[in-house]
Parts: C-alpha cells; sequence; structure tokens
C-alpha cells in the first residue's frame, strides 16, 4: 500500500488543472453560486459569463416543470437563432410541449398544436415522423396515468419525468455548444474511466483500489479472479 501511495504521489498534477476540472463541471451543470464562490476561493477566473449560468439554468426548470412554451420564449431571447438551425431540437421542445397537453388532457388542443406545428416538421424531415406518430399514440388513451400516478400506457416513457429530463439536457448542450462551450462536463467521464481501469485490473492484478469514489481513499489490495468477475460495489462500463 505505501509503495503504491508513493508512486501516486510522484505523478505530476497540476492544482491548476484540477481547479479548472471543477469550474468547468460547476459551470456546465449550472451551479451558478458554486461556481462564483469556487472562483473567489481558488482564484480561478472563468472564461464564461457565469450569469449566463442563471439563464440556462431558468430554461432548464421551465422543462422540467412542463413549461415548454416559456423555455421556448427564454432561449428565443438568449440565442433567437438557435432553434431556426437545430429543427430536430426545435421539433423535441414541440413535442414535449404536445405530450405536456395531452398530459393535461386536453385532446382537441393537443390535436391542433400537432397539426400546425409538428406536422410540418415531419414533410421536412421525414425521419421526425415516426417520434411524432408514436406521441400522437398517446391520444389512444383514455387515461395516460393511473390515480397513483404510475403510467399504464405502453409509451410510459414519454410521460415520465426522465423525458422532461432528457429534453432539457439536449437543450442545454445546444445553449452550451452555441457559446462555444463544452456539452458535457469531463468530471464524470474521468470517474468513468477510473472504474473501468479498476474492473480491468481486478482481472490480473492485486492493488490498493479506491471502492468509495466519494471518500477516494485506496483500499485493498483487491484480490484477482480467473473468471473475469470484480470486486466492485458498482457496475462500470467502458467509456
Amino acid at each position: 500500500m505505501e509503495e503504491w501511495e508513493s508512486k501516486l504521489a510522484e505523478v505530476p498534477i497540476a492544482k491548476s488543472d484540477l481547479n479548472q476540472l471543477i469550474m468547468n463541471y460547476l459551470i456546465i451543470e449550472g451551479y451558478k453560486d458554486a461556481a462564483e464562490k469556487f472562483s473567489e476561493e481558488s482564484g480561478l477566473h472563468s472564461t464564461v459569463d457565469l450569469g449566463s449560468i442563471e439563464e440556462r439554468m431558468q430554461i432548464r426548470f421551465a422543462i422540467q416543470n412542463g413549461d415548454i412554451k416559456s423555455a421556448i420564449e427564454r432561449v428565443n431571447d438568449l440565442n433567437p437563432d438557435l432553434l431556426d438551425t437545430d429543427p430536430r431540437l426545435y421539433f423535441h421542445l414541440q413535442q414535449q410541449q404536445l405530450i405536456e397537453l395531452i398530459r393535461q388532457g386536453k385532446a382537441e388542443e393537443a390535436l391542433e398544436f400537432a397539426q400546425e406545428e409538428l406536422a410540418p416538421h415531419g414533410e421536412e424531415h421525414p425521419e421526425l415522423l415516426r417520434e411524432l406518430e408514436r406521441t400522437m399514440a398517446l391520444l389512444a388513451f383514455d387515461n395516460v396515468t393511473m390515480a397513483n400516478g404510475s403510467h399504464m400506457s405502453p409509451l410510459a416513457d414519454l410521460l415520465d419525468f426522465a423525458h422532461r429530463q432528457k429534453t432539457a439536457n439536449e437543450l442545454n448542450a445546444a445553449l452550451l455548444a452555441a457559446h462555444s462551450q463544452p456539452k458535457e462536463p469531463k468530471l464524470p467521464a474521468l470517474l468513468q474511466l477510473l472504474a473501468w481501469t479498476q474492473d480491468q485490473l481486478d482481472k490480473k492484478a492485486t492493488y490498493p483500489r479506491i471502492n468509495n469514489i466519494i471518500e477516494a481513499v485506496l483500499e485493498g489490495p483487491a484480490t484477482a479472479t480467473t473468471t473475469g468477475g470484480n470486486n466492485s460495489n458498482s457496475t462500470a462500463t467502458r467509456p
């Protein structure tokens, strides 16, 4: 263990690189207050206008709350050209608005909205037709949710909060890209790479490993196996 820690200590890691990694995560994930505080404490000045984080997060929260119309209006105020130049993104926002109308039981309004707003997208981009047809199929069910809130429809994924989150993430990534910022934070990918690397090492050697990413303490060594199993408390996939 001591030899392993000694070798790790010899690996040069600049504190400025770690600070940049943390700031990258805070900005992309929208933690404005934390980013401002970290900037003060670390002396790291971001090239990104931290005020823009607040605008992105208001748009994200609007979508998470099902207020798609408000989200679209905010996007147009922030970046008037974005939705005009990204028809797939605009379709997905309008698809989510259609889902919200169906969720509220506004069948006639949903039909009218689909014909006026979404159908033209399908004509111009045939690859989107299947998504539109699947969403419209929700109207075939009298009750899309049960009294306890669980979904009766086989199209339940469209009604889940996760679908709102998916739409919000897609829009957030587009807003970041429009301002020449990375779409995804680097930190989660590095943690995934760490987990995958340890799983591969478990098959070949014994070594001190990090079992709890939050505490980041070396433990072990792990016991190598001949069957290819891993001793990790979490499942990792190759990045």
